[in-house]
């Protein structure tokens, strides 16, 4: 029995060499054969260059994702980037500085396998970074915006991706009202109306038959907008964006509160994955958009300082979480159901010069129609991956067309609907001094009234501020003037 066992354990010794000896093998072919592969090193192929009004954008092209690391220093300003494994390849001689804080961008090796970019500054800026991931339209990208240090204090830069999404949340700057704002009575103002030209700068938007980008498209029509807004008494218009340079989602909003908008256009351009998808469409926020928003006001504090309501303004800063929550839904509702109000307008005089997509004001969650005092509305003036439809977007007087039929249903809207304090509410309560009261009764149309004191239904419902043609018991109707 010892010599069997001396025999196997003879064995097993030659079997455990053996073995480690095959293993050893194995191994060493497994190396040879399994190595991990050697990754070379990411190349910048570009840089792109924009200005926006408060800070200025640079995106650099990556063949792969890529860590990196930012900072900046002063005497003298500079910002410094450095790449992981990465070598630099792009030309920035053609890029333009004359409007940015940038001198000038040279690089240098850092270290064996990475790269230093510096930036030579002509001022001192406020810094953020960021990667993005491949996309549909751009491979890796690496963006560094230096917002400059006059506005930086006052809106903090926000570190996000381009494009955006359709959910998120919008972070809202406190309005300065002084006491001759609120209290002069005698002062009349202007209807002010926003126009937000989607995308911008990295984004280009959709991109439709021979390259038409709805960047561009969109800018277009949201500048003759503004031009025929202005050249129209009693309004106002202003622009969200007014070059070609991208503004996070977020702060859309929040510019169209610092001008003190009676409401906000949103104008973007659709596609779809199939050509023959076309027609233009209008939406405004959905109810579970405007849930999720007023639960995160509630929640922020700094947001629960910020004014509701354009004119009067209303603080929740003092009051408690129940109160604060009715006052945020009545303004939300009051706001939503304007924003669907002045969207129909807006359909109705659209569907004169397009085809329509939907009939109907459609109901989404879009991020920069989250505003729970600002109506706002999103145009989607056409399909730009539909070739027709491209082709009419790309052509000046088709986009004057499309600017003039949204103003048009935005000024019926504000006509039968003036803001207080505005011009257009003084001429209505002109319109309407020394006229005559009519009661509803049961059984009477507003038809049925403009017959009997022989006026227009559209007077009717002009000089009382009717978006419909309901009516109810008991309600007081002034009863223009006819000529």
């Amino acid at each position: 029995m010892n010599n069997i066992k001396h025999q196997y354990g003879r064995n097993r010794g030659l079997l455990s060499v053996a073995t480690l000896f095959v293993a050893t093998r194995f191994t060493a072919i497994g190396v040879s054969v399994f190595a991990a592969p050697v990754f070379s090193a990411t190349t910048v192929e570009g840089v792109r260059l924009w200005r926006a009004p408060d800070h200025t954008r640079l995106v650099f092209d990556l063949s792969a994702a890529v860590e990196h690391q930012s900072f900046s220093l002063d005497k003298p300003d500079r910002v410094v980037v450095d790449l992981i494994s990465s070598r630099f390849s792009a030309s920035t001689e053609a890029l333009d500085f004359s409007k940015t804080p940038i001198r000038k961008i040279r690089t240098a090796a850092r270290g064996k396998d990475g790269v230093r970019i510096v930036l030579d500054l002509k001022v001192g800026i406020k810094l953020t970074s960021f990667a993005l991931p491949e996309n549909e339209q751009y491979g890796h990208r690496l963006v560094v915006d230096l917002y400059d240090l006059e506005t930086a204090g006052k809106d903090e830069p926000a570190a996000s991706g381009i494009g955006g999404g359709s959910t998120g949340s919008a972070g809202t700057a406190s309005v300065e009202r002084s006491l001759d704002d609120v209290m002069a009575q005698d002062q009349v103002r202007d209807v002010v109306i926003a126009i937000d030209a989607g995308h911008g700068g990295d984004d280009p938007g959709a991109i439709g038959p021979k390259r038409i980008r709805e960047k561009n498209v969109v800018l277009a029509i949201s500048r003759q907008l503004e031009k025929i807004i202005d050249a129209t008494p009693g309004f106002d218009g202003v622009l969200v964006r007014t070059g070609d340079y991208y503004v996070p989602l977020v702060k859309r909003a929040r510019i169209a509160r610092e001008k003190r908008a009676d409401l906000m256009i949103s104008v973007h351009a659709d596609a779809f994955h199939k050509a023959s998808a076309r027609g233009a469409s209008v939406y405004a926020l959905s109810q579970r958009g405007a849930t999720s928003e007023n639960a995160r006001y509630l929640a922020d504090r700094e947001n629960r300082a910020d004014l509701i309501g354009g004119s009067g303004g209303v603080s929740l800063n003092d009051k408690d979480k129940v109160l604060a929550q009715v006052i945020l839904d009545l303004s939300m509702t009051a706001t939503l159901t304007s924003s669907l109000q002045v969207g129909d307008e807006v359909l109705k005089s659209i569907g004169s010069i397009a085809r329509l997509h939907k009939r109907n004001v459609e109901q989404a969650g879009f991020v920069v129609l989250k505003s729970p005092d600002i109506p706002s509305i999103l145009v989607e003036t056409g399909f730009i991956s539909n070739p027709g439809e491209a082709k009419k977007l790309n052509q000046p007087v088709y986009r004057k067309k499309m600017a003039t039929a949204i103003f048009s249903g935005v000024q019926r809207y504000f006509k039968a609907n003036p803001p207080d304090g505005t011009l257009l509410a003084q001429q209505l309560n002109r319109q309407g001094v020394g006229a005559e009261v009519h009661i509803i009764a049961r059984g009477d149309t507003l038809s049925g009234i403009a017959q009997r004191y022989s006026v227009s239904v559209s007077a009717l419902k002009q000089i009382n501020g009717l978006s419909s043609a309901v009516i109810r018991v008991g309600q007081k109707l002034k009863i223009p003037r006819s000529s």
